[in-house]
């Protein structure tokens, strides 16, 4: 019923265990080098416009691609860097941060719903509906400003019906024909630590530190656990996740566009083929404008 998700290493099992612990940040020992990796991302980054080109002609499917991390893992970068060759005018990007009075008056879902891409483009998610069961989580706090008119006595089984509610709403989009590629991009706590200081030192990265970065820093052990529980309840046949290793930056892009690219492959895109009607009032056209000339 559903297309084929590209096999890699880092595809989380679908209702399967799933270990943080056992999910590597950092690129095997015989991965390409930066200058490679740079020339493979350049291929793919190529064959995607193709690609999508083709899916913005033949408007059947939807694709929407899901980018969730810890801070300095490299969301922003690597979406500017895989999509760069995109048509900006078949692709949505949208960033998803505390959410509005506005939003909090509807269900945890809406926000992201309303953004979801139309048949022939590619959303992209930075940030999701996740957020939900991953900062939410570790600051249940956050809840009482959701007027959530009951829930469950243990917190544990909430996590658990947004367990479900995604599932079923992730599985309706790809009945209708979203294609639904996500991904967590797996940064070491040391490498963040190394991608704090270099944001600290240097000038031109200093807007973009926070403070409230330590402070979540300091519950990593709390965000791992969130995201392992998360993944391993939420990786399905229609929508799979990927924990990508993210402590190179050169290699993480290419996994992520070799991703992308080989499941728009297994689409089967084509351009509309047109009917003979379609065909002979094109020759009609051709025809009056080449009597122009005469």
């Amino acid at each position: 019923m559903f297309q084929d998700f590209p096999e890699s290493p880092y595809r989380v099992p679908y209702e399967g265990a799933f270990k943080v612990k056992r999910a590597p940040t950092a690129p095997p020992k015989d991965a390409p080098g930066k200058k490679r990796c740079e020339q493979e991302l350049d291929a793919l980054v190529k064959q995607m416009r193709k690609l999508q080109d083709r899916l913005y002609a033949s408007d059947d499917h939807a694709v929407l691609l899901v980018f969730q991390a810890m801070d300095a893992a490299g969301k922003d970068g690597t979406i500017r860097a895989v999509m760069s060759g995109v048509n900006p005018a078949g692709c949505q990007v949208y960033s998803f941060k505390q959410p509005s009075a506005e939003e909090l008056d509807h269900d945890f879902l809406w926000r992201c719903a309303l953004r979801l891409p139309e048949r022939g483009r590619i959303g992209i998610f930075n940030r999701s509906y996740y957020e939900e069961t991953l900062i939410v989580r570790v600051h249940p706090e956050y809840l009482g400003a959701q007027k959530l008119p009951w829930r469950p006595e243990r917190l544990d089984d909430l996590w658990e019906q947004r367990f479900e509610s995604i599932r079923n709403f992730e599985l309706h989009l790809a009945r209708q024909g979203t294609v639904i590629i996500k991904f967590w991009l797996h940064v070491g706590r040391d490498e963040q630590k190394r991608r704090f200081l270099a944001r600290i030192d240097e000038g031109a990265k200093n807007w973009k530190f926070s403070s409230g970065d330590i402070k979540e820093r300091g519950r990593w052990k709390d965000y791992m656990k969130a995201y392992e529980e998360a993944l391993a309840a939420t990786s399905r046949p229609w929508a799979p996740w990927y924990a990508i290793p993210a402590d190179d930056k050169a290699f993480m892009r290419v996994q992520v566009a070799h991703v992308i690219t080989e499941t728009l492959r297994s689409l089967g895109l084509e351009y509309p083929a047109l009917s003979q009607k379609d065909r002979e009032q094109l020759a009609e056209m051709r025809a009056l404008l080449e009597a122009e000339d005469a």
